[in-house]
């Protein structure tokens, strides 16, 4: 580590960027010393990935300096950046799903031998790097396309490890990784820091900043509005510096317990699918969110793909206002005798068009109910999305821009928007919130429960404990395939929450068992 009196390793001053008449960094500041991790929090929006970006070459400043070891440095491009070691795993994955892990751990620098790539040099540095990655258990033969996302974030994460950074950059890195993955990614990352790697870890997760950061940036606006030690400044300080006002509670008032009347909106028997889904039934009413709780991987996201008309070969009837309905497509779900809309687990590849403009993204799925005679009714779309961009306080440069240009928090609106355009009757959720700032997260736990208010019902998988304890009604705990416990009320608890998910009594499970679990079921 360096000693008090010798520069930083890298330090940026009066850094600024526009794209547009928008600023996206204002006189950005941010010191990264060797041997430390560094946290960087702040809204989406508030300029941590272009600060990223430019430190990582994708993209230049237009004013402002940045230091190397105190040398100046610029960097034109990536491989400009990757050469001076700063190396960044960005949220948005950069794998080619078509080739195996190995090809796409060594695809920027693949080991040769007569001219041809050293296939068996290739498989050992793979195997190296995931083990130093903290996935070992990865094959570096399989096809990336045969992975799911948690074990492609690690993928993602020994690629970049190949190329001996000194600076590591890391974006969201465990927003998609499983609670064993969050705690080898962590190993891995402390152990790096004690090589003397610096590290630049970008997360909404107060916890993860709290148990990684030696120090810790805030950005607002594209300034930064404070940098001090971790553990110096509470939870709401941070915030509150993240936000620029007062925090308060983010959850909405939970409506007082009605007795079960009527017809459910929703209503599953006995749903089976390919041995991941095993005799499921729930009921969901208007006016009510119901939660899906447990341990990742335990049948949620197969259970709303099941009931979207996603998967095929199911078993057992799903019942929409008391009537069977067939879902053989997820056209057949959006219809609107049936009205249900998904909101995807990963919005860059499921719920967004990237290139296409914001106004086509918001009105894809709606097209039917905006035509007429086969034409789309402009005015009448615009009206639409007007509406949408109103109630979701959207932020963009107008609706020609391309999605891909907007925030992770504006993109995530738009997904919801898109679908609330569809006026379901019941709303299916996918982790909706991972990857989003706390502000833009208040704003959606508003929404869900103004939107039960108005007569939908919400079904609502998340991966943060803290999230089904303060917006559900209800929340069904699957494990292995199977709902396991059922709870309501003043039931919904973290200790009831972990106890369930890992398929114990409630007494069995101690205080610091159900901390460990609450924090690593949150990754």
């Amino acid at each position: 580590m360096d000693g008090p009196s010798s520069a930083p390793l890298f330090r940026m001053e009066g850094v600024s960027k526009r794209y547009g008449g928008v600023k996206a960094l204002t006189n950005a500041d941010l010191t990264v010393e060797a041997g430390h991790i560094h946290g960087v929090l702040g809204e989406n929006g508030a300029g941590k990935s272009t600060l990223m970006k430019i430190m990582a070459g994708v993209v230049q400043p237009d004013e402002g300096r940045m230091t190397l070891d105190g040398n100046p440095v610029a960097f034109g491009n990536p491989a400009a950046a990757n050469a001076a070691g700063i190396v960044c795993i960005f949220q948005e994955l950069s794998l080619v799903p078509e080739l195996s892990v190995a090809d796409n751990i060594c695809i920027s620098n693949p080991p040769k031998r007569f001219g041809l790539i050293d296939q068996r040099a290739q498989r050992r540095i793979a195997e190296e790097a995931l083990a130093r990655a903290g996935g070992e258990d990865i094959h570096p033969l399989a096809p990336i396309k045969d992975l799911p996302l948690s074990r492609r974030q690690l993928v993602e994460i020994a690629k970049a490890l190949v190329r001996k950074p000194r600076i590591l950059i890391l974006d969201e890195a465990t927003s998609a990784l499983t609670a064993a993955d969050v705690r080898k990614v962590f190993s891995v990352l402390k152990r790096l820091r004690q090589e003397g790697l610096a590290l630049l870890y970008i997360s909404h997760r107060m916890a993860e900043i709290a148990e990684l950061a030696d120090e810790c940036t805030v950005f607002r606006n594209g300034r930064n509005v404070g940098t001090f030690k971790s553990g110096t400044k509470s939870d709401t300080e941070i915030v509150e510096l993240m936000i620029g006002r007062e925090y308060s509670h983010v959850f909405p008032p939970k409506p007082a317990p009605q007795a079960a009347t009527g017809t459910p909106a929703l209503e599953v028997r006995n749903l089976s699918w390919n041995n991941r889904l095993k005799d499921i039934s729930l009921t969901a009413r208007a006016g009510e969110i119901v939660g899906l709780g447990g341990l990742d991987g335990q049948g949620q996201r197969e259970l709303l793909l099941a009931l979207f008309g996603v998967l095929r070969s199911t078993t057992g009837e799903i019942l929409i206002d008391g009537k069977k309905c067939n879902l053989n497509c997820p056209n057949d779900a959006k219809q609107g005798s049936i009205g249900m809309a998904l909101i995807p687990e990963d919005r860059k590849t499921e719920g967004l068009m990237l290139p296409m403009s914001v106004r086509d993204n918001l009105s894809m799925a709606s097209l039917g109910r905006l035509s007429k005679g086969g034409l789309v009714d402009r005015a009448a779309e615009t009206k639409a999305i007007d509406e949408m961009i109103g109630l979701l306080a959207i932020k963009t440069d107008g609706t020609a821009v391309p999605v891909g240009t907007l925030s992770g928090g504006n993109q995530q609106k738009i997904v919801i928007a898109k679908w609330l355009m569809t006026k379901p009757k019941v709303i299916l959720l996918n982790d909706p919130t991972r990857g989003i700032d706390v502000g833009t997260k208040a704003e959606i736990y508003q929404l869900l429960r103004k939107l039960a208010d108005q007569g939908a019902a919400i079904l609502y998988y998340s991966t943060d404990y803290d999230e089904l304890i303060g917006c559900c009604d209800r929340v069904l705990v699957l494990y292995d395939g199977a709902v396991g416990r059922v709870l309501s009320g003043d039931e919904i608890t973290e200790r009831a929450l972990v106890s369930s998910a890992l398929n114990i009594g409630a007494g069995q499970v101690g205080t610091g068992t159900s901390s460990m679990a609450g924090a690593g079921a949150a990754g």
